[in-house]
């Protein structure tokens, strides 16, 4: 469970109604065949041991002392089993009976957890602000409560509870109270039918729970086996994790397991600062073992996009209006009419002067209040030119071809730099007369200078401060590399401007370039991903460790799971590595960025994003990667 995962699984074996002695041999089965897939917290479905549909059978002492029998067979079974196991069965204490969930852990009971609403009328409702211990005959004493936390002793974040009875539609739901107490990983032991919708209702109620609440969530509900008198059961078994189904299966024996991350759920708590409020709560520490949870839950590579590409146009759409919308409202307030727009061929530039474009129309302003100003100079491709070119003719902009060699030169002459001392001052410098052209024309046509500069780039601080790193409004400030991609793309795939649609796809394959160093043979030599690397990865780390909160070395884990056969274990130390260095060093650029409009819920804005003091160190973050030495091997091949 290092990492914060922990293994846990919702089982509904096929059982007998009534038959206590051959459902306890299915659920120990149950529980030796999870505990050898490395399950931690197991989940069975309300009145397990009897099934749900017993009836009148409920209070007959037959049927009450085969089910306290059975629930003695099982937890001896489990005497050697390092999980947290959660059985129902109907409980006699004196002249009541009780409907209670049984957490067993290594041979002992650890403690009774009564439902706290009526269950067709068959069983009492417990003071759910009371405790109670029942004497159980060849066993002994065993605490009651509807207050119970479960916590782990070796992975604080682990903090379980369980809620007997969850149904589609419920009257009383102790999940709000649980999680306030601090449970980070609710079981909801279920006895619903299965009807036309229960499925779809019961997915409903797993993604807003899990995220309303911050928490995992286990649902087991009764199976095949039950009585069709009036009703059918279906076995639907989930798991959930903040509004994300990651397990569900509905079938005869159904079992779904998956791995929540309870210390992600924790640091989402720390955020909302609602959680873990002071209580009287029973509390058990269960668990001896801390070992490394085997992962079956997958990890995107693109975690900034949708899941499935059914989505993506959609989201794509969401996020062109909201460049366009924070463009359009910026020239209105400033009662500016035009949009100057640095071209170079690339993806950023491109998609802002395609921005540009849909704003000054929005405006009702003719195409051509789009001014679009390539600017070459010794590292400028002429396929990169063209494309420039290209996209912002289509698009009905008026092109402006400015070479600044020649500025650049006198600027070196005048600051004494030699013309072929190719370090930073030579780089910087095309970037600084670049800006300084394109703010000045601006001023010229009452215009904005439209940035283009992406949010990878200001994290990896891969751009020249008081250079391309600034502007009078940044429509891309917002979006990942790889949502200007995915923007760019789609533009691409539904254009029907056939010579547009040739130029985008020729820009989606270009690399990555700054185009600062000279070339030969006209052939792009200088590539932004060489220095800082892949931006899919680099966008992949900012979602972990940034929007996430993980450590580098968790980071690490999970790209090396995403990633698996195009990186190496080296190079993914490597580039995090870099990440984790270049996200401090360069936080003086980020520090000072202009206005634009965020798409996702994160920005590193230094109004309302993610803010860091600019003279912090990398020390902790590059220590934890450290942790890393000689655990893995490399293994995949790029």
């Amino acid at each position: 469970m290092k990492d914060g995962f922990v293994k846990v699984a919702a089982a509904s074996p096929v059982i007998r109604v009534a038959d206590t002695d051959y459902n306890a041999e299915r659920i120990i089965a149950v529980i030796r065949d999870a505990a050898g897939q490395g399950i931690r917290v197991l989940a069975f479905p309300e009145l397990t041991l009897t099934g749900c549909s017993c009836y009148d059978l409920f209070t007959h002492r037959v049927l009450l002392d085969g089910s306290l029998s059975a629930l003695l067979r099982v937890a001896e079974a489990t005497a050697e089993i390092d999980m947290l196991v959660f059985v129902g069965l109907p409980l006699a204490v004196g002249a009541k009976v009780y409907n209670v969930a049984a957490a067993i852990y290594k041979g002992e009971i650890l403690s009774f957890v009564p439902a706290e609403g009526l269950a067709d009328g068959y069983f009492s409702v417990p003071d759910p602000d009371s405790d109670y211990e029942v004497n159980l005959p060849d066993y002994g004493l065993v605490p009651m409560s509807c207050s119970v936390l479960f916590e782990h002793e070796a992975l604080p974040d682990l903090r379980v509870a369980v809620e007997v009875g969850a149904g589609l539609q419920r009257f009383l739901s102790p999940a709000i109270r649980h999680a306030e107490a601090g449970a980070t990983l609710i079981i909801q032991m279920a006895s619903f039918a299965e009807t036309v919708s229960s499925r779809e209702e019961a997915e409903l109620n797993l993604r807003y729970e899990s995220r309303h609440y911050a928490c995992g969530l286990v649902l087991s509900a009764p199976g095949k086996g039950e009585s069709s008198t009036d009703r059918v059961f279906s076995g639907l078994c989930a798991v959930a994790e903040n509004g994300k189904i990651l397990a569900l299966e509905e079938a005869p024996d159904s079992f779904a397991v998956s791995e929540v991350d309870v210390e992600h759920m924790t640091t989402i708590r720390r955020a909302l600062d609602c959680f873990d409020a002071p209580s009287d709560y029973l509390r058990f520490s269960w668990g001896e073992k801390l070992s490394r949870t085997s992962l079956t839950r997958s990890y995107p590579l693109h975690p900034h996009l949708p899941e499935t590409a059914d989505a993506l146009p959609t989201y794509c759409r969401r996020m062109l209006d909201i460049q366009v919308s924070g463009l359009v409202k910026r020239m209105e307030y400033a009662h500016l009419d035009h949009c100057v727009v640095g071209i170079s061929g690339g993806v950023d530039s491109t998609l802002a002067v395609m921005v540009s474009a849909m704003a000054v129309k929005r405006m009702g302003l003719p195409a051509t209040n789009v001014i679009a100003c390539t600017l070459p100079c010794f590292g400028t491709s002429s396929r990169t030119k063209s494309n420039a070119i290209v996209v912002a003719e289509q698009v009905g902009a008026e092109v402006r071809v400015i070479d600044i060699g020649k500025a650049v030169y006198q600027h070196f002459d005048d600051i004494g730099h030699a013309h072929d001392d190719y370090s930073i001052a030579f780089e910087n410098a095309q970037a600084r007369e670049r800006t300084q052209v394109l703010m000045d024309i601006a001023n010229k046509v009452n215009g904005l200078d439209v940035g283009t500069e992406d949010l990878s780039e200001f994290i990896d601080g891969w751009c020249t401060y008081n250079g391309d790193h600034i502007s009078m409004y940044d429509v891309n400030i917002g979006l990942t590399k790889t949502q200007v991609r995915a923007n760019v793309r789609y533009i691409a795939d539904t254009t029907e401007d056939r010579v547009l649609k040739a130029a985008l796809f020729d820009v989606l394959d270009c690399p990555v370039t700054p185009e600062l160093l000279p070339i030969h043979d006209d052939m792009i030599e200088q590539k932004s991903e060489d220095t800082v690397g892949s931006y899919s990865l680099q966008d992949f780390f900012t979602h972990k460790m940034l929007i996430c909160g993980f450590t580098p070395s968790k980071t690490f884990r999970l790209a090396r799971q995403a990633y698996a056969g195009e990186f190496t274990d080296d190079e993914l130390i490597r580039w995090l590595t870099s990440y984790c260095r270049r996200l401090f060093s360069q936080q003086f650029k980020r520090s000072c960025l202009m206005d634009g409009p965020a798409v996702e819920a994160f920005t590193v804005s230094p109004r309302v994003g993610f803010l860091l003091p600019s003279d912090a160190e990398a020390a902790l973050f590059l220590k934890d990667l450290e942790s890393l030495s000689g655990e893995f091997s490399t293994t995949a091949q790029k």
